[in-house]
C-alpha cells in the first residue's frame, strides 16, 4: 500500500516495486481518483504489472482513513506486506481540517498515525512500514525545539502561518516511527518500521524556480535529493530480503542509514506526541473495535 501514490515519490517507486515482480499487488491510495487511475495505468504500462488497484484515502480527514481501512478489512483482507506513508503536503498550506486539526500535522503526521495503527494486524508478521520523513525535521533555518503535540495540532495565528509547521510535521514522523518502533520490539513484533528522506526534489510537491533551486544548490546542495535515485533506493529497501533487518532507522536517500537530529531522538517527546494523538482519533476505542473484529 503506498499512500500518496499518484505523483513524485509515490509514483517512481510504485512503478519500481510493481516492476520487481508480477507477484507484487500494489495498492495505490489516493485522494483524487482521477490522478490515481492515471498512476494506476502509468505504473501498468511502464512496469508490466497488471496488479495494480486503486482506493480512495484522505489523510486531512480521519473519517476517509477509517473507511479506507473497513474497506480494506472487508473487501481485501489479504496480509500487508509493505505499508508506505508518503503522503503528504507542504508548509505553505495554512488553516484548519474538517476534524478541526492544522492541515499540515493532519496530513503530514495524524493520518498516518491513524492508518498504520489500524492497519498494524493486518500486516505480514515480518511487514515493512516505511514513513516518509525529510531532512526538514533538522531545519537550517529554524532553531527546532519540541513545542508540544499541542502546539502544533492547533498552532497560535503566528505559528498557523509559518511554513515551520512543515518541519514540525517531519519531526513528528521520526517520533512516530522512533515510538513505534520501540513499542513493537517491547511486544516481541518482528514488522520493520522506519523512515525514509528522499531529499529536495524537483516533483510536483513543492514545485521549484530556477532561483530557488539555485538558492538551494549554494546554499544547502546537501538537502537536494534526486526522483530517479530516491525512488530506486525506497523500492530496494521494500522488496529487499536482505536490507531492512532492523527498525527505529532514518534512510537518507540510499539504501544506507544514518542518524537523524539529535532533537528526533528524545523519547520523552516521542511519547507525548504519542500518547496526545492516541487521544486526538481515539485509537483506544477503534482497538478495541478490532480486537471484537479479530477474535484477537
Amino acid at each position: 500500500i503506498i499512500t500518496g501514490a499518484n505523483s513524485g515519490l509515490g509514483l517512481n517507486t510504485g512503478i519500481k516495486i510493481a516492476g520487481a515482480s508480477e507477484e507484487y499487488r500494489l495498492i495505490l491510495a489516493c485522494r483524487n481518483m482521477q490522478k490515481a487511475e492515471t498512476a494506476k495505468q502509468e505504473i501498468m504500462d511502464k512496469s508490466k504489472n497488471k496488479n495494480v488497484e486503486i482506493m480512495e484515502l484522505d489523510v486531512s480527514l480521519l473519517a476517509s482513513v477509517r473507511s479506507f481501512v473497513e474497506t480494506y478489512r472487508t473487501k481485501i483482507g489479504k496480509p500487508i506486506y509493505a505499508l508506505l506513508c508518503n503522503a503528504g503536503i507542504n508548509g505553505t498550506n495554512q488553516g484548519l481540517t474538517k476534524d478541526g486539526f492544522d492541515v499540515v500535522f493532519e496530513s503530514n503526521h495524524l493520518g498516518h498515525f491513524l492508518l498504520t495503527n489500524l492497519l498494524l494486524s493486518h500486516m505480514e508478521p515480518e511487514g515493512r512500514i516505511f514513513v516518509t520523513s525529510s531532512d526538514m525535521h533538522d531545519s537550517p533555518m529554524h532553531k527546532m525545539e519540541w513545542k508540544g503535540t499541542e502546539a502544533l495540532a492547533h498552532p497560535e495565528p503566528k505559528l498557523a502561518k509559518d511554513t515551520v509547521r512543515y518541519s514540525y510535521s517531519k519531526l513528528c514522523n521520526l517520533y512516530f516511527v522512533y515510538e513505534l518502533a520501540r513499542r513493537l520490539k517491547s511486544n516481541g513484533c518482528h514488522i520493520c518500521v522506519n523512515a525514509f528522506n528522499p531529499g529536495l526534489m524537483e516533483t510536483n510537491f513543492m514545485p521549484l524556480t530556477k532561483a530557488s533551486i539555485l538558492f538551494v544548490k549554494t546554499t544547502m546542495p546537501n538537502r537536494l535529493g534526486d526522483l530517479e535515485k530516491s525512488s530506486t533506493a525506497l523500492a530496494e529497501l521494500v522488496t529487499s530480503g536482505e536490507l531492512v533487518r532492523e527498525s527505529g532507522l532514518y534512510y537518507d536517500r540510499s539504501i544506507n542509514p544514518i542518524r537523524s537530529s539529535d532533537l528526533s531522538y528524545h523519547e520523552a517527546y516521542a511519547k507525548e506526541l504519542w500518547e496526545t494523538s492516541e487521544l486526538y482519533v481515539n485509537l483506544g476505542k477503534e482497538k478495541d473495535l478490532q480486537k471484537g473484529q479479530t477474535g484477537d
